[in-house]
């Protein structure tokens, strides 16, 4: 799964070895030394944000006023509660203060990342398909449309993980129900073929789920 992260860090020394050791662990990294720079950068398709407090343009709670739906760290060498809790009241997912170590940091992204990844209340919309998981429903250009739960349930593993391309294996292993009943390789096919017909506007030109070749599936349009 290739997680995107944004550093926005004004001190170079620090934004360099962050930068290093984060793609050690296979994270894609950009980054921005500037308030300005980050609001740029948030345009892009970005997983998480590590948010230097005070920057020379503007500080980090003026910029997570501007964040919608990325999760943000808090990177500060300030530890007084007044700050660590306005940031976490303002929306900020978490906060660890400097100097740290990369190991706390990484352990703190992972946890940030799962947890986002399990809030099943958060609406998801794909193109002109919006899934609401609090009821387990689905809609194509506003009109509810009824799928399996089968083909829901292969629905909301893929879009749920936008930047991952899925494995058949992986399919197969993420919706193997408690009383053990599993789909085969060939009646996944058909599952991702019907759940196509869909949500799909031309099943046969898949733009939402789209097929990586020897590999397996991805969410292809998402916004």
């Amino acid at each position: 799964m290739e997680t995107k992260i944004l550093i926005v860090e004004d001190d170079t020394s620090i934004l360099l070895g962050l930068k290093f050791c984060l793609e050690q662990e296979h994270f894609l990294v950009s980054t921005a030394t500037t308030g300005k720079e980050a609001l740029d950068k948030i345009r892009e398709s970005i997983d998480l944000i590590l948010l230097d407090l005070n920057l020379p343009d503007m500080n980090g709670f003026d910029i997570l006023k501007q964040v919608e739906n990325i999760p943000v760290i808090f990177l500060t060498a300030n530890d007084e509660e007044v700050s660590i809790v306005q940031g976490l009241d303002m929306g900020a997912e978490d906060y660890i203060t400097k100097p740290f170590r990369t190991r706390e940091l990484i352990s703190r992204i992972r946890a940030v990342l799962r947890r986002r990844n399990l809030n099943i209340n958060q609406k998801i919309q794909i193109a002109n398909i919006l899934i609401d998981p609090s009821c387990a429903k689905v809609f194509k250009n506003q009109q509810e449309i009824f799928l399996t739960t089968m083909e829901y349930k292969i629905l909301l593993i893929l879009a749920t993980n936008p930047n991952m391309v899925f494995t058949r294996e992986k399919i197969l292993a993420d919706i193997w129900d408690v009383n053990e009943a599993y789909v085969n390789d060939n009646t996944l096919t058909v599952y991702i073929k019907r759940l196509r017909e869909k949500i799909e506007d031309d099943s046969n030109h898949p733009k939402i789920i789209e097929t990586v070749r020897g590999v397996g599936y991805k969410i292809g349009v998402s916004k």
